[in-house]
């Protein structure tokens, strides 16, 4: 019998991402977009596992992890991601933390064998636009058409952020600023797309400065280089 797991997280693309992953994978898979709604789909459906980002608005992080404990006992297993590296104290209600972006196979080992803490992250990431390993398993895993959608999402979904940066940045409202670098950093990593990742942490860490007008434009360039990348594994 497959393995029910609910996958929690208040981005969309990273959301969708993981969803056809760990299907693909073999998990029967249940979606929310909240700790509250995740609170309530348990009420419903008791998963094995709960594999929720550990930064959300509303409840999330550790008091999540206390209420679905409560509702959810002992025997689900309840995993925490997140793009960034957590605070020490922090994740302590969970029985283990996935850094984004993870494997199928890193989920079912932890999954498997119960660790506390796991890290699968492309070597070099600086220097890479894509990463290929990420892109073959999603390629792996869909229809050629599917794929091509949801890497157009992933752009969208970039644009639509990015111009809410610059009028964050043009009001000088920082958190929101922030709020979306971290949503952007989410899913960049979901499907691989490792320079946007790697600037959209910049991003998210830096914080406004004089200089986000810069750091917004070479964010812009560096989804183009994406984009052409992808064309040339469509066309070959």
């Amino acid at each position: 019998m497959a393995v029910r797991i609910l996958i929690v997280d208040d981005d969309e693309l990273s959301r969708e991402v993981l969803s056809l992953l760990a299907t693909g994978a073999g998990y029967e898979v249940e979606a929310a977009d909240s700790g509250d709604a995740a609170l309530e789909q348990v009420q419903r459906v008791r998963p094995e596992v709960v594999l929720t980002d550990i930064q959300m608005p509303g409840i999330a992080g550790d008091e999540l992890a206390r209420q679905l404990r409560s509702l959810c006992g002992a025997g689900t297993m309840l995993l925490a991601m997140s793009g960034s590296e957590l605070e020490e104290g922090v994740g302590r209600g969970f029985n283990g933390f996935l850094l984004k972006p993870f494997t199928m196979e890193t989920l079912t080992a932890t999954i498997s064998s119960g660790l506390i803490r796991v890290e699968d992250r492309p070597a070099d990431a600086d220097d890479v636009v894509l990463d290929e390993g990420v892109y073959a398993k999603l390629a792996g895993s869909m229809r050629e058409s599917q794929l091509e959608e949801l890497y157009a999402l992933c752009r969208k979904d970039a644009q639509v952020r990015v111009e809410r940066m610059k009028e964050a940045a043009s009001v000088g409202d920082d958190a929101t600023y922030r709020k979306e670098a971290h949503a952007l950093k989410g899913g960049c990593g979901m499907v691989g797309a490792v320079e946007l990742q790697r600037l959209a942490t910049s991003m998210e860490e830096r914080g406004l400065r004089d200089d986000d007008v810069a750091t917004l434009k070479e964010f812009v360039a560096a989804s183009e280089r994406l984009r052409r990348i992808l064309i040339a594994r469509e066309s070959n």
